[in-house]
């Protein structure tokens, strides 16, 4: 067997253990991932395809992509956790594959195997891929279409700008009108050659208009309001969304969601980046996202998601020509050492926020080993082979991926998902009501109870659940 096929077998082996391992390990967690399963749960037993429905109510949040994508799932008879989580681990899967056969082709093997392995362990991403939430398939799909368009502006290739086009419609689909906004690098490079834009912007709206249609026909002013006014206009200026944010906030999440490669953002100040136009349309790529998502009131750490592949790739392809990184890696290879604190901390962060979490019995004792890799890294990396020294530092991120998940996901099971708390009480139903429970922890009983149960002061049982603060939820015998 060939060296380069033993190399596709390991990246194989690696993406399993990065998306597919223990994605059933821990339930559904917060409120958004047990919302939308539900809702895509209904979608598959009724077999409408244009509302979407929570509890018999049409909910217009968000378009559906992700709900499509997961009652899939659901119709397949994946289960509880698998019918969400699995579509949108694939995409993820499937989006990394494309993302390294683009960028070979764009800028070669190396910058290629760079660039997808930044992303494929960054935090954001890899963070992502495990919940069912819609920013991963809107991503995947505005990343593709952004990876195709990256020649066109310049180059005019016709094939390339319609699949393009029906992948910002996809997009579209995932996430609203966001995509769209996110596109205008495109339209700024190709601003003398309205044909290619017509061309890139007709599959768009083909792709993604039908649905709409249908369910602006079905729904009318309701759909209107809800979709377009609340969650798209009053995002961007008023702060009764309630995710108000200041300016510089994505500046602090963009080093967090590429950790533990956050050193290597500095290579984006490389002026080599200025004098390729495939380089510029990745900086504008990046820079617009940043800017457009700046401005707004509201702002959540994921909707820089659709922005990580520009920064990937243009970390990997600086990477692949520098000779001066030998400090970079080595920071990066220290980051990991993080890892560990991150699966004590993280269970509590998820359930009651980050400022409640405990930095008690840290396992400090891991920046041993971090700090061995790093030396390995600069040494390989003084020796002009950045090629072992990134895989130094890969394959040690990746280790600690996994040690991170074997270490996190059951105690996150246990601290922030509603599944077990309906395994208690799941043979006896009929004879409990919720007196009170954080919104997460509802949204996640009723998910797993597939009927919510009643509350109690309407309907009074003789077992109440009850939430102090952000405890876990506790089973009160009246």
């Amino acid at each position: 067997m060939s060296f380069a096929r033993w190399n596709y077998i390991l990246a194989a082996v690696l993406l399993y253990f990065l998306f597919f391992y223990g994605l059933t390990r821990a339930g559904l967690l917060g409120p958004d991932e047990p919302r939308y399963a539900s809702i895509a749960r209904e979608m598959a037993s009724s077999g409408d395809w244009v509302t979407p429905r929570l509890w018999d109510e049409a909910w217009f949040e968000k378009p559906p992509l992700l709900y499509w994508m997961s009652a899939s799932g659901f119709l397949a008879g994946l289960g509880n956790e698998l019918a969400p989580r699995l579509p949108v681990a694939l995409t993820s899967a499937a989006f990394l594959i494309f993302f390294f056969l683009r960028m070979s082709r764009l800028f070669g093997t190396q910058p290629a195997w760079f660039a997808a392995g930044i992303l494929a362990t960054s935090a954001g991403w890899i963070g992502f891929s495990y919940v069912a939430v819609t920013d991963i398939p809107m991503s995947a799909a505005f990343g593709a279409s952004m990876l195709l368009a990256l020649t066109w502006p310049t180059t005019g290739a016709s094939a390339r700008i319609l699949l393009s086009g029906a992948l910002l419609g996809i997009a579209i689909l995932g996430k609203g009108l966001v995509p769209l906004a996110l596109s205008f690098p495109v339209v700024w490079l190709a601003r003398r050659n309205l044909r290619s834009l017509a061309a890139f912007y007709c599959p768009a709206f083909l792709v993604a208009l039908p649905w709409y249609a249908a369910v602006i026909l079905r729904h009318g002013q309701p759909f209107l309001d809800e979709f377009f006014w609340k969650h798209h206009f009053a995002r961007l200026a008023s702060e009764s969304i309630q995710h108000v944010q200041p300016f510089w906030f994505f500046a602090p999440v963009l080093l967090g969601l590429v950790f533990p490669w956050t050193p290597l953002l500095a290579l984006l100040a490389s002026r080599k980046n200025l004098h390729d136009s495939r380089r510029v349309f990745l900086l504008l790529w990046l820079a617009w996202g940043l800017l457009f998502f700046s401005v707004s009131k509201n702002k959540l750490p994921g909707y820089l998601l659709p922005l990580l592949p520009a920064a990937a790739a243009l970390m990997g392809a600086s990477l692949a020509e520098s000779r001066h990184v030998k400090w970079l890696l080595a920071c990066t290879a220290l980051l990991t050492g993080l890892l560990p604190v991150a699966a004590v901390i993280l269970p509590e962060a998820v359930a009651a926020g980050l400022s409640r979490a405990s930095f008690e019995q840290i396992p400090w004792h891991w920046f041993v080993p971090a700090a061995g890799i790093a030396a390995v890294a600069w040494y390989w990396s003084l020796k002009s082979r950045n090629t072992h020294a990134f895989g130094a530092v890969f394959v040690w991120s990746v280790a600690g991926i996994f040690a991170l998940k074997a270490m996190v996901l059951e105690p996150l099971d246990h601290r922030a998902s509603a599944r077990g708390l309906w395994r208690q009480i799941s043979g006896q139903r009929q004879d409990v009501c919720v007196s009170s429970l954080h919104r997460a922890w509802r949204y996640g009983l009723n998910y797993y109870s597939i009927d919510p149960l009643p509350d109690c002061r309407e309907e009074p049982k003789r077992l109440e659940i009850r939430q102090e603060d952000n405890e876990i939820p506790a089973i009160i015998r009246k």
